[in-house]
């Protein structure tokens, strides 16, 4: 007894479709020409392998037998795929990087889907670490990537010897204010609101420093936030008002806030750090970087940059 592969697969299709009609369109055939193929796989095995029903065909005993032989097959070609494409492109292994909520939902986990297809052989684990524990990690070995915040244009965060940055996005700052707030013409309008505190680690709390610089001095604020989003409910909240880069709103902006684009506010800097040593970078760190750089220079141009309503321009 001869079988023939193809034809297997023809039956694969019918079993997933549930029928000819749809298992042609799956296949790019016509229903006479999967049907050929069913009749001559029958003919070779000299056994049924679909019942064939009102509404639908169904694997017969020994159809259930061919289609998970079909299977088998498809697992195996698969991959046969994937170390064919390592071959190819020799890049394998594991990369882990390190982020935080914006950054993982907007461009990590899009990474991930894209080298998935590109280099089947390599693997992508996506954490989301606190900025302290995932720079011990980075200098214990246990992440190789670590995407944050550029603060070393405030003379901090600098990268420490052996490691080094690599820009990867700049987005704009934006002024976040609860909706009925009136639409500030520039940063003069926010001199009498009531700003939020922001955490003195990240850097939101340089841009606001700077945005405030021409101010008089305020009492300290009640309220403050560490994390964007936590800034966004704040000020959805009525609590106050708050600088957020525009990556924090790409998605959307919470109901009872809204985020306004004005000069001056300045742009916020993400960089990729990698560790630098006779070893590393290792290839696939390498190709994993280029792919970050590529997505996030596509990333940035498609921006939303929510626009100073006052603004004519």
């Amino acid at each position: 007894m001869q079988i023939d592969p193809r034809r297997l697969a023809v039956l694969l299709a019918v079993h997933r479709a549930g029928g000819v009609l749809a298992a042609g369109d799956l296949l790019h055939l016509t229903p006479s020409a999967v049907s050929q193929q069913i009749a001559r796989l029958e003919e070779s095995t000299g056994t049924a392998v679909l019942d064939r029903q009102p509404t639908g065909a169904v694997l017969t005993p020994a159809g259930r037998v061919l289609a998970e032989a079909a299977e088998h097959i498809e697992a195996e070609l698969i991959d046969a795929r994937k170390a064919l494409a390592a071959l190819a492109e020799d890049v394998t292994g594991t990369v882990v990087i390190a982020g935080f909520q914006s950054v993982i939902r907007s461009l990590l986990i899009p990474l991930v889907h894209q080298l998935r297809e590109q280099f089947p052989a390599l693997e992508v684990v996506i954490r989301e670490m606190e900025t302290g524990k995932a720079l011990q990690s980075l200098r214990s070995g246990t992440v190789d990537l670590l995407i944050l915040e550029d603060r070393s244009l405030s003379g901090e965060g600098k990268p420490a010897r052996g490691t080094r940055d690599v820009p990867i996005l700049e987005e704009p700052w934006l002024v976040v204010l609860p909706a009925g707030t009136p639409d500030p013409a520039s940063t003069a309008d926010l001199e009498h609101l009531t700003w939020l505190g922001v955490d003195s680690e990240t850097a939101a709390h340089t841009a606001t420093e700077h945005a405030r610089r021409a101010f008089p001095p305020a009492p300290a604020p009640g309220h403050s936030y560490y994390d964007y989003n936590v800034a966004l409910s704040m000020v959805a909240g009525g609590l106050g008002i708050a600088l957020v880069p525009a990556l924090a709103v790409r998605e959307a902006v919470p109901d009872g806030a809204k985020a306004v684009s004005l000069p001056g506010l300045g742009t916020r800097t993400l960089v990729a750090r990698h560790r630098t040593t006779r070893s590393e970078p290792r290839k696939e760190v390498v190709t994993v970087l280029h792919a970050i750089v590529a997505l996030a220079a596509g990333l940035d141009a498609d921006m939303p940059r929510t626009e100073n309503p006052a603004d004519p321009s």
